[in-house]
């Protein structure tokens, strides 16, 4: 059965998080396959993929990264996309790969 996979790119700019970016795929196939999928497309698809600003807090800032890898780390990154997931219609507990885009560099191949 196909479903909806998501490339995410988190944009880090001098260590702040400034903007996400996506890029969207039907896919049918095991997890594993999927997944090796979108780490194969993840710096071709940085250049064509929609832009999402990224959360703002009280004070208008944007999220330092380390602030981003402790809500990873406690698996409450995914709080963070509820937007893009519901701009793609992307059930509970999608598959998607983060990709790091730090200081304009891809760090492909990390995933989530």
């Amino acid at each position: 059965m196909a479903e909806t996979i998501l490339n995410i790119y988190l944009v880090i700019e001098k260590g702040i998080v400034t903007s996400f970016k996506v890029k969207g795929y039907e896919r049918e196939g095991s997890d594993e396959d999927k997944i090796e999928y979108l780490k194969f497309r993840a710096e071709d698809d940085f250049k064509n993929s929609y832009h999402f600003d990224a959360p703002r807090d009280k004070r208008g800032n944007f999220m330092k990264y380390r602030n981003f890898a402790k809500l990873e780390s406690q698996g409450m990154h995914f709080q963070l996309f509820e937007t893009i997931f519901s701009k793609f219609s992307i059930p509970e507990k999608p598959l998607i790969c983060v990709t790091p885009v730090v200081d304009g560099e891809i760090w492909a191949g990390n995933q989530n």
